[in-house]
């Protein structure tokens, strides 16, 4: 029987050209759906129905991408995955996953409660508590940076050396996010992304540029590098912890040479890691999901 798969988001653009031209070359048969299609119903029963699915509901579910939102469009969006998961079928990030990902808040707290390396971090939601964290820690050496809860390519991320430079309640969703700079070097950023499918490092590379934010889309140079050593074991370690069947995995070194996990992507981007690797990233991530849909079929359970 030839597998159906869904490819969750609304743009598929490259990343959705590529997987589908990978299901293509393994015998399955894929589209792109928008969680905003999907609709719930409950009579007799549960029904999700999406776009081209409404007789069948597919085998699998890549997520690519959840759109934003209203706070309850969000979450009805989590909603179809959970559904989608409890109905048998494979979702891949399922919509656990990503909750436990999409709030970095959440992330941190979870990874530094399993013992790895997370930089020292204060979430809060009041802004005197904020200034006394800046103001407490401006004596120390390094700065200060402020990041949104959820966000990603490096968008909004700010530093802070004072409390006159705190990022206003508004500009941050009235929830402060400050974490200890743990780079080497302020002037010349570097960081590493490793991409870790079924438990595995598969692929990694560094990421540098001038100043002190080496995000590939605030304009971040990509590097080769093996996805071996101590960064692949952080990140394959952080993926178990947050139970993911695939991720990006942030890390960072200081000058001491010590590495610290700084975030874990759900739904994590590898155009720029493409161009360092041979590796088919989106011919591993398929054979992946299939070989998790073979599982479930033969357990005759959702995973």
């Amino acid at each position: 029987m030839t597998l159906r798969i869904a490819i969750v988001t609304d743009e598929p653009g490259w990343h959705g050209r590529k997987l589908r031209q990978a299901f293509a070359a393994r015998g399955a048969q894929s589209r792109t759906v928008s969680l905003t299609d999907a609709q719930i119903r409950l009579d007799d029963r549960t029904t999700l129905c999406l776009e081209g699915f409404e007789n069948r509901l597919p085998d699998a579910v890549f997520v690519r991408g959840v759109p934003g939102g209203s706070l309850e469009e969000i979450v009805f969006y989590l909603n179809v995955l959970h559904g989608l998961h409890d109905l048998g079928v494979v979702v891949y990030n399922d919509g656990r996953a990503i909750e436990r990902s999409v709030d970095k808040s959440l992330t941190s707290m979870r990874l530094q409660m399993a013992g790895l390396p997370v930089p020292t971090t204060w979430i809060c939601r009041d802004e005197a508590q904020a200034q006394t964290v800046v103001r407490e820690h401006a004596r120390a050496e390094s700065p200060l940076i402020c990041k949104p809860l959820f966000g990603s390519q490096g968008i909004g991320i700010q530093r802070v050396e004072s409390e006159e430079n705190l990022p206003s309640a508004d500009e941050i969703n009235h929830v402060w996010y400050l974490q200890t700079f743990v780079g080497a070097d302020l002037q010349h950023a570097c960081d590493w992304r490793v991409f870790v499918v079924g438990g595995k490092a598969v692929a990694a590379m560094r990421r540098t540029a001038p100043g002190w934010l080496a995000n590939v889309a605030q304009g971040g140079a990509c590097h080769a590098a093996l996805p071996e050593g101590e960064p692949a074991r952080l990140a394959e370690a952080a993926v178990q912890c947050l139970d993911m069947s695939y991720a990006g995995v942030d890390l960072i070194q200081d000058a001491s040479g010590t590495w610290w996990v700084i975030e874990v992507n759900s739904i994590p981007a590898w155009y720029g890691l493409q161009k360092t690797t041979h590796i088919d990233i989106a011919g591993l991530l398929a054979d992946d999901l299939l070989a998790c849909c073979a599982a479930t079929c033969r357990n005759g359970v959702a995973q």
